[in-house]
């Protein structure tokens, strides 16, 4: 009987030895950060980014087809009352929003040229694409001779591909932050009124009357001005143009137009694309991504000192410092990490919440269940793909070129061009 108590007895103290580690590791955290370091810019984006993979994990399915691949599909077809949910884990606005800001005080402290400022921005966001491009390219022909279909290699290509867009985009709204400065030392808050009006007269010719004789690429149009107009406020912010009485401009105003779009004009409820619909708000951005964007953005900068205190608290403080070293790490593998359990299941034929069609209550149930097990395989991936965000001093012009070239034929291989 003595060997179920002592056993008993090492778990329960294991416990408590636990948690004494994660505290002592908090304080450590907290007492490096520099006082000047904003600690609600970080909360910010450390909550945008977990919207990310939140998103994508609760709101896209697969479906198996007859010869066992997987096809993406989404529970948003079925239960178009989830929609709502969309408009809190589309949170690339406040991405944006912090993005700018933090771009507007580094921006004002550098000390060379604006390309050597630009460069290494770049540099930061480049890496960890480059890497995961790479890392599958390598990975698909090892996957396929194993016996993975290759309809489910190209489904999970696509996904690993689809939210790689936002870094193209963040490059180039980054690369305009002289010309957002200047726009908000001479405009201050309203710097962004252009864009939101430039998206509704291109939302206008594109959903109005004369929308059967404009042609497709017109909606193009809307992909800079669609996401530099949460940057602008950003920087903005940034640069003091943006106080309390303009975040609650921006909340009521934005949450107004929100419902004006949504009830008078019939856009999509959904802020993400739905199988299957025609219309979408996201691939471009339509006014409506504006009118989150602005709500969002408002209740970010209203609730910044409220955010400030609460991560005063090192136990509150330290996840966020985590998530904000693995951003990049987080945004590029969080796709992988759904595919490591799914392409598996997949030749077990169908697992609830994970290969079935996501048109049931019970699938959704069970996808919850999972969003444990895509978590901890992403903490696993990140213990070897977080490499990617740190400098690459060792890698060779020559293994810089294969990784381009590997990025590269992955790339046209997700996009269906071989």
């Amino acid at each position: 009987m003595s060997a179920p108590v002592s056993t008993s007895r090492s778990r329960a103290t294991s416990t408590p030895g636990i948690l004494t580690k994660a505290r002592a590791a908090a304080w450590r955290i907290d007492a490096k950060t520099p006082a000047h370091r904003d600690r609600a810019i970080d909360g910010l984006r450390a909550l945008a980014l977990l919207a990310v993979p939140t998103g994508h994990w609760l709101l896209g399915g697969f479906t198996l087809d007859s010869d066992g691949a997987l096809h993406n599909a989404s529970p948003l077809s079925a239960f178009g009352g989830l929609a709502p949910a969309s408009w809190v884990l589309q949170m690339l606005g406040v991405f944006f929003l912090v993005g700018g800001y933090a771009s507007a005080l580094s921006f004002r402290r550098h000390t060379g040229s604006a390309g050597a400022w630009l460069k290494g921005r770049i540099a930061r966001l480049g890496r960890p694409v480059l890497g995961v491009t790479a890392v599958w390219a390598l990975a698909a022909p090892v996957l396929y001779a194993a016996g993975v279909p290759e309809a489910t290699l190209r489904t999970g290509a696509k996904l690993v591909i689809q939210p790689l867009w936002f870094v193209g985009v963040y490059v180039v709204v980054t690369a305009l932050t002289p010309y957002c400065v200047r726009a908000a030392r001479r405009f201050g808050g309203w710097a962004g009124a252009p864009l939101l009006v430039s998206v509704a007269v291109v939302d206008f010719l594109r959903y109005g009357p004369f929308a059967d004789s404009v042609p497709g690429w017109v909606a193009l149009v809307n992909i800079l001005p669609g996401w530099l107009f949460a940057y602008q406020l950003g920087v903005d912010w940034g640069e003091g143009r943006i106080g309390r009485r303009g975040g609650w401009l921006l909340l009521v105003g934005g949450s107004a137009l929100v419902a004006a779009l949504l009830m008078v004009f019939h856009y999509p409820a959904s802020m993400v694309g739905v199988p299957g619909e025609a219309r979408t708000n996201s691939h471009p951005p339509s006014l409506l991504v504006l009118a989150l964007a602005a709500a969002q953005s408002g209740a970010a900068i209203l609730l910044r000192d409220r955010l400030a205190r609460l991560l005063a608290r090192p136990l509150l403080w330290a996840p966020v410092v985590v998530i904000n070293l693995c951003a990049m790490t987080i945004l590029c593998w969080h796709q992988t990490a759904m595919l490591a359990a799914a392409v598996p299941g997949s030749f077990a034929g169908g697992v609830a919440g994970l290969t079935t069609a996501p048109d049931s209550v019970g699938w959704i149930v069970a996808r919850l269940a999972w969003m444990p097990v895509f978590a901890a395989l992403l903490v696993g991936i990140a213990r070897y793909a977080r490499r990617f965000e740190r400098p690459w001093t060792r890698v060779t012009a020559v293994r810089g070129t294969v990784a381009g070239l590997l990025a590269a034929g992955f790339t046209v291989f997700a996009l269906g061009l071989a």
